[in-house]
């Protein structure tokens, strides 16, 4: 068992007024699409479980295959495909047509059910007297896409029987994801840590560093076959034409997106993880929270390090601000306090 990586320096830091009340430690490294190391700070090296972070890698054998085209995906089906959506109508609508295309029901994801992150649709949904189903899962779009793969892998044969199981390591479903993964981070998936991820697939442990790299390969097609490559760039694409599908209303990931379109693909984890591909730049980055804060602590690293590593126009400099200072509130709506990234991740040395 690897030890707690306690030496990890300061990345964010809360404030209850003007006193620093709390703070947060971690990791992030910074790659090119060479694979050299740009820029780390904190233990790169320890494996993470990078869980929802890289779900851009485990869609692409969806592209590479061939199935995207021959079922007609549309921009914001891939997109939901690489998401970790919030449930919302609009959601849960594009995982099912994923499903109709492939000729299949919401009955077969086997990322069970979860009531709706977004809290509107949430109160919507129980209000209405329903339940929630697999489709509100915030992973049914990249569950449908792996069903939609499984589809096209069976060759004409039943699909419904040929995909059942397909969260299994050794179902031919997970066995593309997996090799995918393990080509993008050049990190041995056999010889790693395995655990059960909560939508039910397996999840691997990969250091920050590999992470990272595989990010970069995402930004620039470097270090991946001809087909991963091309599947990078629609997935990248199609992301950022369809921002709202990957993860919310509100949400960090939709809100960047919005924002800065292609120039930015983002995408959160579990656990205080985050990773981006930066394609003008060239650049992967992957960060981990020891303490496994993602919802406050991993957006405003991430936020940060966007903010020092993409050149911003005027109007754009604002929003992302707002994310890496977050001002806190309290129930009154009183400003009491800010969630700020710490200096180090201000002036790390590689500022565009």
């Amino acid at each position: 068992m690897s030890p707690a990586p306690s030496a990890n320096p300061v990345l964010v830091e809360a404030l209850r007024g003007t006193h620093v009340e709390s703070f947060h430690r971690g990791a992030f490294a910074v790659v090119d699409g060479d694979g050299a190391l740009v820029h780390a700070v904190g233990d790169i090296e320890r494996p993470v479980f990078p869980r929802s972070a890289i779900k851009v890698l485990q869609a692409l054998p969806l592209v590479a295959s061939g199935a995207a085209d021959a079922l007609g995906l549309s921009d914001e089906e891939l997109a939901l495909a690489c998401a970790s959506h919030g449930g919302q109508p609009l959601h849960a609508d594009t995982a099912a047509r994923m499903l109709a295309k492939a000729g299949l029901t919401v009955d077969a994801l086997e990322c069970g059910a979860h009531w709706p992150y977004h809290e509107a649709s949430s109160r919507a949904l129980a209000v209405a007297g329903a339940q929630p189903s697999a489709l509100h899962n915030n992973c049914s779009g990249k569950h449908a896409g792996f069903v939609c793969l499984g589809c096209h892998l069976s060759g004409g044969r039943d699909a419904a029987a040929y995909v059942r199981g397909y969260v299994t390591p050794d179902h031919p479903v997970m066995r593309e994801v997996t090799a995918a993964i393990q080509a993008a981070t050049g990190w041995n998936l056999a010889r790693t840590a395995r655990g059960t991820d909560g939508c039910s697939i397996p999840t691997y442990a990969i250091p920050l560093r590999h992470l990272a790299q595989a990010f970069a390969r995402v930004a620039t097609g470097r270090g991946l076959s001809d087909d991963h490559a091309r599947a990078a760039r629609r997935l990248r694409a199609a992301a950022a034409k369809a921002p709202r599908h990957v993860a919310a209303d509100g949400r960090f990931d939709t809100t960047v997106m919005s924002l800065l379109g292609e120039r930015v693909f983002c995408k959160v984890g579990a656990e205080g993880v985050y990773c981006a591909a930066l394609p003008e730049q060239g650049l992967g980055v992957a960060v981990k929270m020891d303490d496994g804060n993602t919802a406050r602590a991993a957006e405003v690293a991430m936020a940060a390090l966007i903010e020092a590593l993409v050149p911003l126009a005027d109007h754009e400099r604002g929003p992302l601000a707002a994310l890496s200072a977050l001002v806190l509130k309290n129930w009154r709506g009183l400003e009491v306090g800010l969630l700020r990234a710490a200096p180090r991740l201000r002036t790390p040395g590689f500022a565009a």
